[in-house]
């Protein structure tokens, strides 16, 4: 769609956007954003209304909806008693001009390659939906979801299980579950070569910043009265082991593979770990900011994000299909 454009700004926005009837055409956008593919073809709400929603006059509404028309993001037909209807939407123009910006989302640091096709599938999931998205990535669920409340990020991806803790800690919410093995495919007790389980004590490596790890480390290990726990980080627990500085850990198996040798033994966790915290600890969940409804990026893009999209295109860089572009 081609409109008729006017004089542009210094600060690169059209002119006809910064006046009085400009932000209300840029709030329209944002609303307008919100209805997705579901709003085209369907009678547009009654300048009235949008009038009341936005706090202003009927005449700066229709004035509005002229910009967005004259600048080609939307084509509306007036069909007499009917109403006014939508029939055609150019969602990345509206996205421009509602002044949403980039959706950014902090993220797990990439080392597995179920983590590389989780930022994958996100991305093309956000960008299906018609939002600018990007990344930062971030070690440890604090550190993600203290970058959501502290509003640096629209987004936080956690597990599941530290998801759900945060949730009664801090003023978010939950607002999807990719479901099992979304996070994580599973976890194992791993043993350095020459260490036993019956070592009369063990030296335990725990990531710190990983809500998911330290716990499952410390309910492996509760029944053992001589532990000492030793911090490690992923990219340290090879050296680590390798060093003898600890004799075992709980880790996540995603990041085992080709990173710490074959001769570190991998057992299971056990019947009673597995019922209990595996689904959630393997889990991907997507955290937002709560009571935030109508407000932000986020809230725009929500109702029409395809979720199936991020595990379709996880699933195809798991498989080798797919190279992981985030």
């Amino acid at each position: 769609m081609n409109g008729s454009h006017g004089s542009t700004a210094p600060s690169g926005i059209d002119a006809r956007f910064l006046t009085r009837n400009g932000h209300a055409a840029r709030q329209l956008a944002a609303l307008l954003v919100r209805q997705g593919a579901d709003g085209v073809g369907g009678r547009l709400p009654r300048v009235r209304d949008f009038a009341e929603r936005l706090g202003v006059g009927n005449g700066t509404v229709q004035a509005g909806l002229r910009l967005l028309e004259e600048a080609g993001a939307i084509k509306t037909v007036a069909r007499g008693h009917l109403g006014t209807f939508l029939v055609a939407a150019d969602r990345a123009a509206l996205w421009r001009l509602s002044g949403l910006g980039t959706l950014l989302a902090a993220m797990p640091l990439p080392y597995s390659r179920r983590y590389e096709g989780l930022a994958t599938g996100l991305r093309v999931a956000f960008e299906e939906a018609g939002a600018p998205f990007a990344m930062t990535f971030r070690r440890g669920a604090a550190a993600r979801i203290a970058a959501l409340v502290e509003g640096k990020v629209e987004l936080a991806v956690l597990s599941r299980f530290a998801a759900d803790r945060m949730v009664e800690r801090q003023p978010v919410e939950l607002i999807a579950d990719l479901g099992p093995a979304t996070y994580a495919g599973a976890h194992g007790v791993l043993l350095r070569p020459g260490a036993t389980l019956g070592s009369p004590r063990l030296r335990v490596a725990v990531d710190d910043s990983s809500e998911d790890q330290r716990m499952l480390a410390e309910r492996f290990f509760a029944h053992r009265t001589a532990v000492e726990w030793v911090p490690c980080s992923p990219v340290q627990l090879r050296e680590v082991f390798a060093q003898g500085r600890a004799d075992a850990t709980v880790w996540n198996l995603d990041e085992v593979p080709g990173q710490l040798g074959a001769e570190v033994q991998v057992l299971p966790l056990g019947d009673e770990l597995t019922r209990d915290l595996a689904v959630r600890h393997a889990s991907a969940a997507l955290i937002g900011r709560a009571q935030e409804e109508g407000a932000g990026a986020l809230a725009a893009v929500r109702n029409v994000l395809d979720l199936s999209t991020v595990t379709a295109v996880q699933g195809e860089v798991l498989r080798g299909e797919r190279v992981p572009a985030y």
